[in-house]
Formats: structure tokens, C-alpha cells, sequence
């Protein structure tokens, strides 16, 4: 899974990406590369409960599936 294009947007902010390095145990240049990636590592639990407190959005609007 990654995230979608609006959650990405939406938590490409210091306070978020903040909270994402506090719960993934990263630097903010590795949560930049991240988002720019949309790397699985924004879909682990910690990081999604941050993002979905962050937003506000619902799951449906924060997780896309991936087209194989």
C-alpha cells in the first residue's frame, strides 16, 4: 500500500513530519525522502496513526492501492 497524493500533500508540513521522525525514529531528511518516495514506511501503524490524527482524513482517503 502507500498513501495518496492528498494525504502526502497534507502531511508534508515541520509539525507532522516532526511527529513522523518522533514515531519512526528518523531523521526529517529521511521522513523528506519518505514522502517524496512515498515510501512504505509512512503505511506502518505509528506512522499512520499520526498521519490520520494529523489530517483528519478517513483510511479510504490516506491509503491507495497499488496497481501491480
Amino acid at each position: 500500500m502507500k498513501l495518496s497524493q492528498k494525504a502526502l500533500k497534507a502531511i508534508n508540513n515541520p509539525v507532522t513530519r516532526r511527529r513522523l521522525m518522533d514515531v519512526l525514529g528518523c531523521t526529517e531528511f529521511t521522513i523528506a525522502r519518505y514522502i517524496q518516495k512515498n515510501s512504505d514506511n509512512l503505511t506502518k501503524a505509528a506512522a499512520l496513526q499520526v498521519i490520520r490524527e494529523a489530517t483528519g482524513l478517513p483510511d479510504e482517503e490516506i491509503l491507495e492501492v497499488e496497481k501491480r
